[in-house]
Order: C-alpha cells, then structure tokens, then sequence
C-alpha cells in the first residue's frame, strides 16, 4: 500500500512544548501535561519488554490455553518514519540528521524512545528517505492518551547552535482520535516533515523478536520485514550486509490478539539478488517460541518471546 492510500492525519504541536527555547520545561503548574507524563525528568522508561511473559500462580487458563487473568490491552504501533520534506536552507539535498521520537504513556511516562540518534552519530538522509527505529524498548500503551514527545535536527556544521530544526515539540495522541488500521501521522514543524505511520491497536499483546545469525558461510545481505496481525504495512526490522555470527537489534512489536506475526528474510550476496524465507507465529498471552532457518548463507536462529503490558 503506498502512503497516498492511507488516511492522513494531522497533529498539533502543544503550546509551550518546544526543546530548542526551553518553553518546555517551564510552566509546570499551568500546563498538566507536563506533570502528567513527567516532562522534566528525561530518563528512559524502566520497564522492560517481555516483563509478562511467564505465567503467574494466579493465572486462569481457558482450555484452548487463553489466559483469563492476564489479557491484551490498547498499544500505538509505530511502523515507519520517513523524511517527505527538507527546510529549503538545508545544506544539501542529502543531509546528517539526529534527534529524537519517544512516547510517553500512562503505564510509565518515562521516555520510550522510537528513534535516538546522537549528534555524534547522525544517519545520512535525504528527501523520501526512511529513518531506522531502534525502538521502543517495550510495547507503548494507549488506553486513553499518550505523549509524543519529538526533537530532530539537521547537522549543519560544528557547533550544535547552527543545527538546522526539523521537528520540536510534543503532541497528545487520543485513544478516540486514532485508527485501528495504519494511517500517516503528519508532525507538525516549520520548515521540513517527517510522516509517521502508525496504528493503535485495540487488543494487542506484545511481541519480542530476537533474531541470531549463526555458522555464516559467506558475507551477505539480509533484510527482515515484519507484517503484523494482517495489515499490508511492512516494518523493516533489519537492513543491511553481515559478515559474522552476531545477534541481531532485539525488536518490540504491538500484535493484534488472535492474530499472526509474520515475518520474511531476504537472503542475497548482493543487494539486488535475494532469497525468501518466511515464518509465521500466533500471537499469544504468555511464553516464547524458537525456530532455525537453515539458509546457503548462515543458520538463522529466531525467538519470539510473548508477554501482555504489566497490569495489563
């Protein structure tokens, strides 16, 4: 499905919410969102993904194996983020950008980073370029309302001053205002975009795919796509060129209950050449599967470790 089919969706930028003059963190008593999802404390969320994933004492069990005690809950899936504009005074039509995106939920409103790049580590994008999610780090909550809280800037030399400001600011994201299907979040900002695609599932569970490139025989690409719970939309897990035994960038995924993960290495020497391998998994309360992929390239080692959000 290309962007132009999904719904768009436009999200306004919250007064007082800008990191590059400090107006963010000041006012705490006249704006409640501030207090609500901590604004100023800039840590990272505590919690852990796959936290639920063993059953408990207190677990009831239907006789198709459904846990009775421990159930699916609202979550805000993030599938990609792609640069659809540049500020005309960019210093090029390819350039350095870092910053961040990180939600803040109701389940911990500590920073649940979606993309965390440092100003010493920018990635190279230009116009229509995807930027790579390193995150979250565990399924984000919504049941109500969640924060998204977003500061991404272009490298424009050697003092951080002279950064050029691609987004700033943190929007509210209503439970009501959503889509059960994936539409295209539009931040607001005054020079470039960044378009968001996302959805906000109404009965999820989370998935932890952690994936281990094992006895490689010869260097080679690989890329894994995720499609989730039946939607056409694709998150790319990984993408990019191996060379050795290593693990894999651990990946959380919000899954629609009784739905299935679907997952699909593309093996090749080259980029342009590859070979499919796909594997499925039903989404689940409790517990973790395992499968190897044996492929002319390396053995593949997959888990996928299932778990609801705590008090969920």
């Amino acid at each position: 499905m290309d962007d132009e089919e999904l719904a768009t969706r436009d999200y306004s930028r919250l007064r007082k919410s800008m990191h590059r003059d400090g107006s963010i963190y000041r006012g705490m008593d006249h704006y409640p969102w501030k207090e609500d999802y901590r604004i100023a404390d800039r840590g990272e969320t505590r919690l852990e993904a796959t936290t639920m994933s063993d059953p408990t004492p207190d677990c009831l069990f239907h006789k198709d194996g459904y846990c009775w005690t421990h159930y699916p809950t609202g979550m805000l899936q993030f599938f990609s983020l792609r640069v659809v504009k540049l500020p005309a005074d960019a210093p090029g039509s390819v350039v350095e950008l870092y910053g961040y995106v990180a939600a803040r939920d109701n389940l911990d409103p500590l920073l649940n980073y979606v993309v965390n790049i440092s100003r010493d580590d920018p990635v190279i994008v230009e116009k229509g370029s995807l930027i790579a999610m390193s995150g979250p780090r565990r399924g984000i909550e919504m049941l109500d309302s969640s924060l998204l809280e977003y500061d991404v800037r272009i490298k424009n030399g050697v003092h951080e001053e002279d950064d050029l400001q691609l987004l700033d600011g943190a929007s509210m994201f209503q439970f009501w205002d959503a889509s059960a299907r994936p539409f295209t979040l539009r931040m607001p900002t005054d020079s470039g975009a960044i378009d968001m695609i996302v959805a906000c599932i109404n009965c999820a569970v989370e998935a932890t795919v952690e994936v281990f490139i094992l006895e490689v025989q010869s260097s080679f690409n690989l890329s894994l796509i995720c499609l989730n719970g039946g939607f056409i939309e694709e998150m790319i897990l990984f993408d990019g060129a191996t060379a050795e035994s290593r693990g894999l960038k651990r990946s959380v995924v919000a899954v629609a209950s009784h739905s299935y993960l679907d997952l699909k290495f593309n093996l090749g020497a080259l980029p342009s050449s590859s070979n499919q391998h796909c594997c499925s998994f039903k989404a689940e309360i409790h517990g973790h599967v395992t499968q190897n992929i044996k492929t002319e390239f390396a053995l593949i080692s997959l888990k996928v470790t299932w778990s609801t959000l705590p008090f969920g």
